[in-house]
């Protein structure tokens, strides 16, 4: 026997159980209880704690929240431990305690060794320690895609390793594919786009504008066009300061203030503030002086020019032109043209720069799919040799449940594309044939199911019934504990459709399940339910409006009264207790002889 993962389960307030304990062991656990009970809250309860989703519905009625607490032993240093401890989780001589909440809003609240945690860490806890498998997962067995994932897990690293190698060359295709239909669709609108660019950039290079020239335009017009008036206003300026050489008698400033400083300086030497005085006047006297030079100067160059002026207009109106086309409104006009003229100047070669790129795109499209058509080469030759195998130990395992002329076969196929490969995105050249592919291969993967001789093999959402399918899933489970075991199976209700000696033959193959990992049914059947190592019963009381579950273990002469209410629906029947005993007694006999 092995340690249970699953030590002990406590569930308040969730569905129709009040307050309940469910309390585990290695082994074999069977849990059972009239229709409407709550047995499926248990299974809802494990979910939850491995990071379902929460919904406000799972809350009883009239309570507050609903809380699931699990203790689960967990392996020194294995993937679970670690996660717990890397978000800061403690464990608790090895068992690592668990609690999800649920209000009844809806909020949920996950809790991992005492620490607030992610749903998300409970999941990634559950793929390590848990597998659970309830009538859905029969239902997603009889999906395409959910065949081909498990042919791939009992492949195991032939298939694993070139798949990843696979999925990465797929996305980037795509990523590659993608860019190149976007470059190749939008040709005409890049030409357009570039053919504007170049037609501004050509129109900027004819008029060659400067870095404000703008301004200095402006400033050229306004003097031009105001020859006269600052020729008479320099003039009369120069006459105030030097004097008007038509006039001797005229007073000017320059004189004024040269006879003001004359005058100090004959007495500078007696006091030294009007020394001072003197000084300053020199050089008001000075600069005076400078002013009227220039003032001469400036109207002797000073001269009307109309033409000047018309070209100086005419330029401003083409930069005007450019500014109002290319420009950013900005003070510096000319700046944001010359601007604009570099960003579209990297553009334009950008754009040109297109046409090189479809050609490497083009180039690394073919050299990926290349690439691609080897990796599903070899994905279905790992997967042809899987599939064998694969089918050989699920028809092993069917003759074991009761289904001795069973053959189980799983069929490769490929759809096979009407054009070739350069016809779609999606078609590869495969055996010499085009074929479309996806992201996990080009392979499509069906199981196949003969139940007797000289039945032509079906596909098993055709050619099963309900508990034929029932004992499928369990087979296919069955196999993978071979390959890739985990510590505890949670089956809800997976010996559905099944009765008679199949029933029996279900039992006693989740007990050889159970040597070697924690197994917990839940089941209507007591053929199944005899071979348990411990038995629990979901049972609910009325009181007033109110039901109410809990969870008891039975065994011995509770045993046998449960045994015999799902039998007979009597647990005081002679015949059923007398069954019952029959049941119990087989399934302990053949226990022994495996050494359980």
């Amino acid at each position: 026997m092995v340690v249970s993962v699953l030590e002990e389960m406590r569930i308040k307030g969730l569905g129709v159980i009040d307050d309940a304990v469910v309390e585990l062991s290695s082994g074999f656990t069977a849990v059972t209880g009239e229709t409407g009970a709550g047995k499926t809250m248990v299974v809802t309860s494990l979910g939850l704690l491995l990071g379902g989703r929460a919904d406000a519905a799972y809350v009883r009625i009239g309570a507050s929240s609903a809380v699931v607490e699990g203790r689960l032993h967990v392996p020194a240093g294995g993937p679970a431990a670690r996660r717990a401890e890397e978000a800061g989780a403690e464990l608790d001589e090895g068992a690592l305690l668990i609690s999800r909440t649920i209000s009844a809003e809806g909020r949920s609240r996950a809790h991992v060794g005492g620490r607030t945690v992610p749903a998300g860490l409970l999941a990634e806890l559950g793929e390590d320690l848990v597998a659970v498998h309830g009538q859905t997962d029969q239902q997603g067995l009889l999906r395409p895609a959910r065949q081909r994932e498990a042919l791939d897990r009992y492949a195991g690293e032939p298939v694993a390793e070139p798949l990843v190698d696979y999925q990465q060359t797929y996305q980037r295709l795509r990523s590659v594919a993608g860019e190149l239909a976007e470059l190749t669709t939008r040709a005409r609108e890049r030409a357009q786009e570039a053919d504007l660019l170049r037609y501004g950039l050509d129109e900027i290079s004819a008029a060659e504008p400067r870095q404000g020239e703008d301004a200095e335009l402006a400033a050229e017009a306004e003097r031009l066009g105001h020859v006269e008036a600052l020729a008479g206003a320099a003039a009369q300026a120069h006459g105030a300061l030097a004097g008007d050489p038509a006039d001797p008698e005229s007073l000017d400033a320059v004189t004024l203030v040269g006879g003001a400083h004359r005058a100090l300086e004959a007495v500078r030497a007696h006091d030294r503030s009007l020394a001072e005085l003197a000084d300053r006047l020199g050089e008001v006297g000075i600069l005076l002086s400078d002013a009227a030079g220039e003032l001469a100067g400036y109207g002797d160059g000073l001269e009307a020019d109309p033409r000047r002026l018309a070209a100086v207009e005419e330029r401003r109106a083409t930069l005007g032109h450019l500014i109002r086309k290319y420009g950013d409104g900005s003070a510096d006009g000319a700046g944001a043209v010359l601007s604009w003229a570099e960003t579209s100047a990297a553009r334009v070669a950008e754009l040109e720069g297109d046409d090189d790129r479809i050609g490497e795109l083009t180039a690394e499209r073919d050299n990926l799919r290349h690439r691609l058509t080897e990796l599903a080469l070899a994905l279905s030759e790992a997967r042809a040799q899987a599939a064998k195998r694969f089918a050989d130990a699920v028809t092993e395992e069917l003759a074991q449940l009761a289904m001795p002329h069973a053959r189980v076969q799983v069929a490769l196929r490929q759809t096979e594309a009407a054009g070739g490969p350069e016809t779609a995105d999606d078609v590869i050249e495969l055996h010499g044939r085009p074929v479309h592919f996806g992201p996990h291969g080009a392979d499509e993967v069906e199981l196949l199911l003969a139940p007797h001789p000289g039945a032509q093999p079906r596909p098993i959402a055709k050619g099963a019934s309900g508990g034929e399918l029932s004992r499928v899933m369990l087979a296919v489970e069955v196999v993978f504990a071979d390959v890739a075991p985990v510590p505890t199976y949670l089956f809800d209700e997976v010996d559905a459709g099944v009765g008679g000696k199949a029933a029996v033959e279900v039992g006693r193959r989740l007990a050889r399940l159970a040597d070697a990992a924690q197994v917990v049914v839940v089941t209507h059947l007591p053929q199944v339910a005899a071979f348990a190592d411990r038995h629990l019963v979901v049972e609910k009381t009325h009181d007033g409006t109110v039901t109410s579950s809990g969870v008891r273990s039975v065994h011995g002469e509770g045993r046998v009264r449960e045994l015999s209410r799902m039998l007979a629906g009597q647990e005081d029947s002679e015949l059923a207790r007398a069954h019952a005993e029959e049941l119990l007694a087989t399934a302990a006999a053949q226990l022994r002889e495996r050494g359980r």
